[in-house]
């Protein structure tokens, strides 16, 4: 694993491996991606690192990532000679972790198999990395029926595929509680920030920072939020802000004089669950968070033209709204006025997992038995 989602996606499995260590020796591989974002969610749920490739350089590309690791990977998986190699989701880091255990014969089983927008550009490069992903895995543990669909349509074998549910409801409710202090972040700045919002407001909370949304869809993105706060005084914002320029000078430019707007750096994994449960709407152009507001009851209105999780629109918590600046704020301004239309999205039914995600996995991954998630099984709500 090499970014944070999938350090998050992946902590559950790690955990759950380690019960069975008389069977099983796991071996944690890390590419560093992302580095501190990673670092963090390694430590949150204490997961000992036996290889850091530690690739992460200024103004990497995905020249760069793909290159390096084939190279690096090589050392390691000649090293260790493993039966399985894990990888989990859309990222450069398991798609090039995929090719290079392909290149050594090495089985490969795919963790959240089978998301697709079939838009090879939408989202860039995650499509593509997770197509090939699905093309070189031996093993493909499915989050939904939808994605198993996708799967078998693309001519795998139905016999290599699993619906599991999604891990990261596994990491949510493994984190999230009630009773959480903002004044225990580590960094005093981000938490005096954190404490100044007034909870008593409807919070919305905002991220973007995908390629795709750079220059212009970003720009309406924040010409949204700005017409939102200009048009309610009952609500407040909070946008951690990505740390790539192409994010950051645009969100300042346009937001960072706002009254009622709070633009802090990127939150470690444990606050920003947190502070989901907290808000009252949440607009995104992020995936992940497309599958845990639902365990939460949160609205989620996705800032991108397609999605690879069609199951939260359809079960009616997440609403694709685009960048146009008007969308957003119409179906946002919508939600605060309407408690019945609110309502209507913040359903708790979670389409996506019930927790035991990661459970299936390893059993499926050990010869135990396996049943596989239905979220219309009354014990898997």
């Amino acid at each position: 694993m090499g970014t944070r989602p999938e350090a998050i996606k992946m902590a559950p499995i790690v955990k759950e491996l380690e019960k069975h260590s008389n069977k099983v020796k796991t071996i944690v591989t890390v590419s560093g991606q992302h580095r501190e974002m990673l670092d963090q969610v390694l430590n949150l749920f204490n997961i000992k690192v036996d290889y850091d490739l530690n690739i992460m350089k200024p103004n990497q590309t995905l020249f760069d990532i793909v290159s390096i690791l084939l190279i690096e990977l090589k050392k390691v998986l000649n090293n260790e000679k493993p039966d399985v190699i894990l990888v989990q989701g859309d990222t450069t880091t398991s798609f090039a972790t995929c090719l290079a255990a392909y290149f050594l014969k090495i089985f490969i089983a795919h963790v959240e198999a089978g998301l697709r927008t079939y838009n090879k550009y939408s989202p860039f490069p995650e499509e593509i990395n997770r197509r090939l992903t699905g093309v070189l895995s031996d093993l493909h543990f499915a989050p939904t029926k939808s994605a198993f669909n996708n799967l078998v349509q693309e001519n795998i074998n139905k016999k290599t595929i699993f619906i599991t549910g999604n891990t990261v409801i596994d990491a949510l409710l493994m984190t999230v509680r009630d009773n959480y202090d903002f004044g225990t972040i580590k960094d005093d700045k981000i938490a005096k920030r954190l404490l100044k919002i007034d909870f008593n407001k409807r919070i919305i909370l905002v991220t973007a920072h995908r390629r795709e949304n750079f220059g212009e869809p970003l720009e309406n993105i924040c010409y949204a939020i700005k017409k939102l706060i200009e048009n309610n005084n009952n609500i407040e914002v909070v946008y951690p802000v990505h740390m790539n320029p192409n994010v950051r000078e645009p969100v300042n430019k346009i937001l960072g004089n706002l009254e009622r707007v709070y633009i802090i750096p990127p939150l470690d994994y444990e606050p920003f669950v947190q502070l989901m449960s907290k808000s009252f709407i949440i607009l995104t152009d992020s995936g992940g968070i497309q599958e845990e507001a639902p365990s939460l009851g949160k609205p989620v209105f996705v800032m991108r033209n397609h999605t690879e999780r069609p199951e939260a629109v359809e079960a009616g918590t997440v609403k694709l709204v685009g960048t146009d600046w008007r969308l957003i704020v119409n179906e946002t301004q919508k939600l605060l006025d309407d408690k019945v239309e609110y309502n209507k999205m913040a359903k708790t039914v979670n389409p996506y997992g019930d927790g035991k995600a990661a459970e299936r996995i390893v059993n499926c991954l050990l010869g135990l038995p396996f049943e596989e998630f239905n979220p219309n099984t009354k014990s898997n709500l």
